[in-house]
């Protein structure tokens, strides 16, 4: 019985010497494209240089107004759809879509049915 856990524990210690790669010997993680990249190796101390300036907001004043108006008026729904205007240009200015990556629509009419 001694022999046989004699046998299985060099068996294991083997397996197990096997498994552990030197230090100095790092092969490439797969990398799902979520977060880091693990094989990039890291940066500490980065600057950004070339910064655009801020653009200004005319949301804040925009705002403002907004808080002094009836809720869900005429003339409040005009001031929000303003502000909501406003975000999505600025969000579309920064959006960078490739070419590659919008599906162009199909040439001619279709519909959903499986008829």
């Amino acid at each position: 019985m001694t022999r046989h856990i004699l046998v299985l524990l060099s068996f294991c210690a083997t397996l197990a010497g096997c498994t552990a790669a030197p230090a100095a010997e790092r092969r490439p993680i797969a990398w799902d494209g979520l977060g880091q990249d693990p094989n990039r190796p890291a940066v500490t101390n980065r600057r950004v240089t070339n910064r655009a300036a801020p653009e200004s907001d005319p949301n804040p004043e925009r705002r403002r107004v907004l808080a002094t108006l009836r809720p869900y008026s005429n003339a409040w729904w005009a001031v929000h759809d303003e502000i909501e205007a406003e975000n999505d240009r600025q969000l579309g200015s920064k959006l960078v879509i490739c070419r590659r990556c919008v599906a162009e629509p199909p040439s001619e009419d279709t519909t959903g049915s499986i008829r």
